[in-house]
């Protein structure tokens, strides 16, 4: 995909949160050797933010390091501070930041793990899209169009695995926030979308699932195989520019291999 030049991003100002490793990662590579300037966001992952942040300067990609709690509100809007200080405008904006946390069943889920949880994957989402607003209203009316595109997850839709439902209720408010903010930023030119990845073989699920739960999620999957990083970059390349998605908003694109037909 990343050997294709596609139209309309060369350019742009673009930032990706949650970037430094997995899906994120992907993502900035692929932007970057689009010509889209591309915030690298990060919280945490400051040695691989910096490899990668070096390996797409040497590519001739432009990249700036960002680093903020986007867990907090004011790490939130701190994120995209400072991407407009970094590029003086912001042509998209992708919530990619998230993370399961921890595993814990609903009837063991204490304030403390709702609290961690819902603020990492879902306030997140809310804070950064509404502190993007005025600078996508900007670009939108200067070239014709700007977008969000939130990252939710398969979890949003078949109730998530053993432990992870409090994650996937925090992408089903993602996927619903999704619609939301479509019908209302739309007239301002701002299209809003999301994907949302099933099994992927990330940091993520090294970090949360065993062999054994990713041998059973294989099971249910079409495709035969576990997806990779790489797997979702063409569903946000594709929502990101707007000659090839300009008349679509508030749309959900499941990468699964299958796993879910909605």
């Amino acid at each position: 995909m990343t050997g294709l030049r596609l139209p309309d991003l060369d350019g742009r100002a673009v930032l990706v949160t949650g970037a430094s490793t997995g899906i994120g990662a992907a993502l900035v590579r692929a932007l970057g050797a689009q010509g889209a300037r591309v915030g690298l966001h990060y919280n945490a992952s400051h040695e691989a933010a910096n490899e990668l942040a070096a390996e797409i300067t040497a590519a001739g990609g432009t990249v700036r390091l960002i680093q903020a709690d986007l867990s907090t509100g004011a790490g939130a809007r701190a994120a995209i501070d400072g991407a407009l200080a970094a590029f003086g405008r912001l042509d998209g904006l992708v919530n990619n930041a998230g993370g399961m946390v921890r595993r814990v069943p609903y009837a063991e889920v204490t304030e403390a793990d709702y609290d961690e949880i819902m603020d990492l994957n879902a306030r997140s989402v809310l804070v950064a899209s509404q502190a993007a607003t005025a600078p996508l209203k900007v670009a939108a009316a200067e070239t014709g169009g700007a977008f969000i595109i939130n990252t939710t997850s398969i979890a949003a839709r078949n109730g998530a695995s053993g432990g992870a439902g409090l994650y996937g209720s925090s992408k089903a408010f993602v996927h619903n926030i999704t619609r939301g903010m479509a019908k209302e930023l739309i007239p301002f030119g701002i299209r809003v979308n999301a994907v949302a990845p099933g099994v992927i073989t990330t940091p993520f699920h090294e970090r949360y699932s065993t062999p054994a739960q990713l041998a059973a999620q294989l099971t249910t999957i079409p495709a035969g195989r576990l997806g990779t990083a790489e797997d979702c970059v063409g569903a946000y390349l594709f929502l990101a520019c707007p000659s090839l998605s300009g008349y679509i908003t508030g749309q959900v694109i499941e990468v699964n291999g299958g796993q879910l037909m909605p």
